[in-house]
Formats: structure tokens, sequence, C-alpha cells
């Protein structure tokens, strides 16, 4: 329980340095429209980057402009201090121009002996299903050349199973954050999620489903605050931490690193599993980058948001993240609209200057958002 648990600050876990040990390898990714599904079918430990809210940026500066996201400045420069060297390629997607340039400049300065652009549509249409699939059938293609493996049909579809079980398993674990009686934080979720993306599948689901049990078990959460978190990609698990120390809880979430990489997740097409993977990722993409999907967006919130019983909204992007922040403004007049209170909280990632602001700004929202709400606060502080 304490490899799920525990506050995850290193990047080269000791799961991922027992895992080389080994003899094993490792992709890294970012976006969560990479089929991880793929990686494991080729016997390969699938790494979801992250920067932990790392606050260094030096070496990715020398590399991106300071008006980039520096989320991805953060993980560049983790790829350049050698932090990163246990990967054994990067696969990159079109999550958007900042996350392209972190992958490309990445590789220009450390030249992987693997790596592959995975082009991830910006529609739902069936024409952009079909490239999506000859796309995905590219990314086997590359993995089985260069690493010297077979991703049969067979393999696709049994490590399709054990991930569609992980999602079911977190599914179960948001549910004991969403209840009237929460038995997990916001942080402590954040922590599992970010575990969980560093592992195998097989390996996870055993901690996950042993944790869903001890803690279906455990004391409840009371008396603060309800909130949902949103907006752009954090693994910033003190972030999350800092919101909920002022007397708030975070019950759910509509993040990247959160609910959006585990709801809807089933394509239909299980005979044809790149098909189906292309149905699941594409399909299921919660991110602005998908032009057309607003509406199907914003009601993922507002159902998420009603499913825990919320007292308000925090929509927090990183400065400079324009599909979040562009987004927002839209997001806000919606959820005010439902009846939820919003706080819109632009932030520079990992910097310790912002910390003081923030604990401001979220304190006032508690006073503003009922009296209530404030009461529940007042009790845990």
């Amino acid at each position: 329980m304490e490899e799920l648990q525990r506050k995850p600050s290193d990047v080269h876990t000791d799961y991922v340095r027992r895992w080389k040990e080994g003899g094993g390898k490792v992709l890294g990714y970012a976006c969560t429209a990479t089929p991880v599904e793929m990686i494991e079918a080729a016997g390969i430990l699938p790494y979801r980057i992250k920067a932990f809210g790392h606050p260094e940026t030096e070496l990715g500066d020398s590399y991106l402009a300071r008006f980039n996201c520096r989320f991805c400045r953060s993980c560049l420069h983790l790829g350049l201090d050698g932090t990163y060297d246990f990967l054994d390629g990067l696969i990159e997607t079109n999550g958007c121009d900042h996350l392209r340039g972190m992958f490309e400049n990445w590789q220009y300065a450390r030249k992987y002996d693997f790596f592959h652009y995975l082009k991830v549509p910006h529609f739902v249409r069936r024409d952009s299903l079909e490239y999506f699939t000859e796309e995905l059938s590219l990314l086997r293609l590359a993995l089985e050349e260069h690493f010297g493996v077979e991703i049969t049909d067979d393999a696709l579809r049994e490590a399709i199973g054990t991930m569609n079980q992980v999602q079911a398993g977190l599914r179960e674990l948001y549910a004991l954050r969403e209840g009237g009686e929460p038995r997990l934080s916001g942080a402590e979720a954040l922590q599992v999620i970010c575990t969980g993306s560093s592992m195998r599948a097989a390996d996870f689901l055993s901690l996950l489903d042993r944790l869903v049990e001890e803690r279906s078990r455990g004391p409840a959460i009371g008396g603060r605050a309800r909130l949902i978190l949103l907006g752009s990609a954090t693994d910033e698990v003190d972030l999350v931490a800092e919101i909920e120390d002022q007397g708030a809880l975070v019950v759910t979430d509509a993040l990247c690193y959160g609910s959006r990489s585990i709801w809807g997740r089933e394509g239909e097409n299980v005979e044809e599993p790149l098909l189906y993977l292309a149905e699941k990722y594409l399909g299921n993409l919660f991110c602005p980058r998908m032009f057309t999907e607003y509406e199907r967006r914003r009601d993922f919130v507002l159902e998420r948001a009603r499913q825990a019983g919320v007292d308000g909204a925090i929509i927090t992007y990183n400065k400079f993240c324009d599909l979040h922040g562009v987004e927002s403004v839209s997001l806000r007049h919606d959820l005010e609209k439902n009846g939820i209170p919003v706080l819109v909280l632009e932030k520079d990632y990992g910097s310790p200057a912002d910390a003081g602001r923030i604990r401001t700004r979220v304190q006032a929202f508690l006073e503003r958002i009922g009296s209530g709400a404030v009461e529940r606060a007042e009790a845990v502080r």
C-alpha cells in the first residue's frame, strides 16, 4: 500500500528501477490520446511524463521560450538534466503546440533511438477515425520493428482487458471520493493516478484493488467545502493539498491526470483491436484541442459536479496555456449558469512564488461560496 499512497516525488521510482534492472524497456508519453495498451502489448512499460511541480526550467528555457507552458519546460528540463535517462524512447502526440515543442526539442538534444510521432485528429468523424486507426497501425509497426517484438491481436485484447479493469477500479476509487461521506482526498487520488501511470497495468491493478477495499472500510472525511477541480494538465499533488489545507475537499475533478483519463473509455469493436483503440481514445478525448466537442466536455464536467454534489468549482490552468485559458471563459459561464460558483485560477506551474497568492484566493473563494461551506471549512482549520 505504501507504493500507492506515499507522496510521489521521484521520477525514477523504485518500481521503474526494478523494471529496468530486469531488462525491461520504458517508453515515455504525455498525452491521454496515447494508447498505452499498444505499449503494454509489446512488453514495454508505458511511462507518463511528469514533473511533479518541479520548479527548475533553466535547461528547458534554453530550448523553449518563456511564453511556453511551464509544465512543458519543467518536463523538458528533467529530460535534459538526466533525470529521464532511464527512458528507451518517446512517443510524441500533437496534444498542443507547447507539448510538441517539448518533445521535439527533447529528441533533438537527447537523440533517442526510438522516437515516434503519433498524429491524433482534432475531430471525431468517420474519416478521422479511419485515419487514427491507420496511425495506430503505424505505431504498432514501429514498435515491432525497433524492439524486435510481435504485437498480436490477442496480446492487444489482453492488454485492453487489463486496462479496462484498471479504469473500472479507478472509477470505484472516485466513488469513494464523490459520495456523501468521502473516504479519499483529492491529493491522495492524484497520487494514486500518478503512481499508476508509471506502472504496468496488471501490477497497478493488484495494488488498486487492495486500496479500494481498504478505503471503503476506512473513516470518512467530513466537514469541508466540496469542490471540483478542472483545467489544464497538472500532476501537482502539492497544489491540491494546498487547496484542501484551506478547508476544502476536492471530491472530484475533470483533469487529464484524473477523471478525463478513466471515464467513458471503451470502444465497440474489441474483435478489431486497432479500431477499438481508435474509438476508445479518439472518441473519449475530453480535451479543448477537440474543437467541435465543447458541449460534450461541458456536459461531462456538469455530470461530475452533480454526481459529487459540489459546493463550487476551481478552474486552474497553467500560464500561457491557450487551450484551457480560452475554454475557461465558456466553462465558467456554463457552471455558474447551473448554480455552481467558480474560481478561475491562472498559475505558473510549480512556482513557489505562486503559493501565497493561491492560498489567499482559495480562502476568499471559500468565503464567497456560502455560509454552509464556510462553516465546514472553519471546522477543519
